[in-house]
Parts: structure tokens; C-alpha cells; sequence
């Protein structure tokens, strides 16, 4: 299948068993994997920045916008939902009644800088997961989760602090090696 995304970089799969909604919506940058039956509709700006992989089975939907900055990791069966709709009774609900009779939230995921969701992780609405934070497998995250931490459960809650010094050096020692890519994502936050 051919795609024509706003902006893709160098370097880049798309496995032919990803489906991809919203293309005109949607920048890449370089070194990209995004496997086979993966899932994304972008109704908004949707960014995917460099040494980004989206595993398998992983989804993005919701109609709001999604920020996966660079070295950022989906593993296996993640849900990012970037809106869904009130069910406290503002509005009927589901995608088959007309809007104006519906009550949307929409809103925004980042994934910042070498943050990691594992497998079967579920990210709500309006989430940003701090620079290096990890999600644990099978995990809720309703909240923000912090920089550099590794955060487990239903919801998800900080359990220990990781160590950014080795990996921000890699980074350094890479960029020096291959250069620098372009960042696509820079005052979007």
C-alpha cells in the first residue's frame, strides 16, 4: 500500500499488514518500524519522530493528537486513545450517532524522548509520559507519568526511578556517529 504522509524521513518500514487512517495528518521522521496489524487513525496532527518502533498489534485512535518523539518504544498490543467520549450522560455514545448528539473529549498523548510502553499497556487521553519514563506491561496510565521512571498497574504508579546518564550519552555518541535527524516535533508540546 502507498501512503502519502505529510512529511516522512529516511529509512523508514511500514509493514504491509499496518493499517494507517489520516496519512495528510501524519509526519515521520527517520528510522522508523511500524510493524504488521498495527493501527492508526489520525484524525489531527499525528507525529512519529526518529528511532520510533510501533510494535504489533498496537493501536492509536481517539481523533485527538499524538506526539511519539524520538527513540520512543510501543511494544505489543498498546492502546493510545487521544479522545473518547463523556459517559456521565451529557451525550449519546458511539461512533454511529451524529455528532451534534454526542459528547467528544478530545485531547493529546506525548510520548516523550526514549520513553517506553510495554506490552498490553493502555494510554488514556490527555497523558504525557515524561522523557525516559517506561510503562510497565499491562499497565492503565490515567495520569502523567514522570521523567525517568518506571511506573506499574491499574492505574499506573511510580515504583523506582531509572538511570538517564548511559542512555542520554548512546544518544550523544549516535547523533556524533550518524549525525543529527531532524526534529519534527520541536514547539508542538
Amino acid at each position: 500500500m502507498e501512503y502519502r504522509f505529510k512529511s516522512i524521513g529516511k529509512n523508514v518500514t511500514i509493514y504491509p499488514g499496518a493499517k494507517i487512517v489520516g496519512v495528510e495528518h501524519i509526519e515521520i521522521g527517520s528510522n522508523v518500524i511500524i510493524d504488521d496489524f498495527v493501527f492508526i487513525v489520525a484524525a489531527k496532527k499525528t507525529i512519529i519522530g526518529n528511532y520510533v518502533h510501533i510494535a504489533s498489534f498496537t493501536s492509536i485512535t481517539g481523533g485527538g493528537e499524538c506526539i511519539l518523539e524520538d527513540f520512543s518504544t510501543l511494544s505489543s498490543g498498546v492502546r493510545i486513545f487521544t479522545g473518547t467520549e463523556d459517559f456521565a450522560g451529557s451525550g449519546l455514545v458511539n461512533s454511529t450517532i451524529p455528532s451534534k448528539y454526542r459528547s467528544d473529549v478530545r485531547s493529546k498523548v506525548i510520548v516523550k524522548k526514549h520513553a517506553i510502553i510495554r506490552g498490553n499497556s493502555t494510554i488514556l487521553p490527555g497523558v504525557v509520559v515524561g522523557e525516559g519514563g517506561i510503562v510497565g506491561a499491562g499497565s492503565i496510565v490515567t495520569g502523567n507519568i514522570d521523567p525517568w521512571t518506571l511506573n506499574v498497574g491499574a492505574p499506573a504508579r511510580k515504583i523506582k526511578v531509572r538511570p538517564s546518564t548511559k542512555i542520554l550519552s548512546m544518544e550523544k555518541q549516535l547523533f556524533e556517529e550518524y549525525g543529527l535527524p531532524e526534529k519534527l516535533y520541536q514547539g508542538f508540546e
